[in-house]
């Protein structure tokens, strides 16, 4: 129908109805998925993904093909879905370890969950570990980044990472020791 993602986007420009729905039903899903990491409930990642829908048509112009258009439309979504997150007290928060230093670490429990298992174990998490954890892991930013997009302190931003990573082997900790106690 498209022969690319630029004629997909340039169609969009140009308010075709067909392609606008064949972008939505392309990226929804995987918009949807990131915008569930930073929600609280499935009802405010449905907002979110609205939310950056919306945004996606209203600023279709400014998409030159460079680039993926999905990652084009992935930017949005984190940003739509960080904004969201500010709206919480997280960035009031002022703790953290700003002596603390990125080391490797071995190789824990988390390595062998599935991919579900860990997205619930994630989406139990406090907001503030889960944004942390989701903008470092999964969507590549930094601490200075995340700290300049949160308004934290360095220092904050790796604390939350750790508690998030503790928090996460604790619960594979606790699933393990309940599964071994029901054989």
């Amino acid at each position: 129908m498209f022969e690319n993602e630029y004629e997909l986007a340039q169609q969009c420009v140009r308010e075709d109805v067909r392609a606008q729905r064949l972008l939505f039903e392309r990226y929804a899903p995987r918009m949807f998925t990131v915008c569930l990491r930073y929600a609280r409930h499935r009802m405010e990642a449905e907002d979110m993904l609205q939310d950056t829908f919306v945004r996606v048509f209203d600023k279709i112009a400014m998409y030159k093909g460079e680039g993926s258009l999905e990652g084009w439309i992935r930017r949005i979504a984190v940003n739509i879905a960080l904004k969201a997150v500010k709206k919480c007290s997280f960035q009031r928060e002022d703790i953290g370890l700003p002596a603390f230093h990125d080391e490797a670490e071995a190789a824990t429990a988390l390595d062998k969950l599935s991919e579900a298992e860990l997205m619930g174990y994630i989406a139990e998490l406090p907001i503030g570990y889960r944004t942390v954890f989701n903008m470092y892991v999964f969507d590549g930013f930094n601490h200075q980044e995340i700290a300049a997009e949160l308004g934290i302190q360095e220092g904050t931003s790796r604390s939350q990472l750790v508690k998030a990573r503790n928090a996460l082997q604790q619960k594979v900790d606790n699933e393990n020791k309940y599964l071994v106690n029901q054989k």
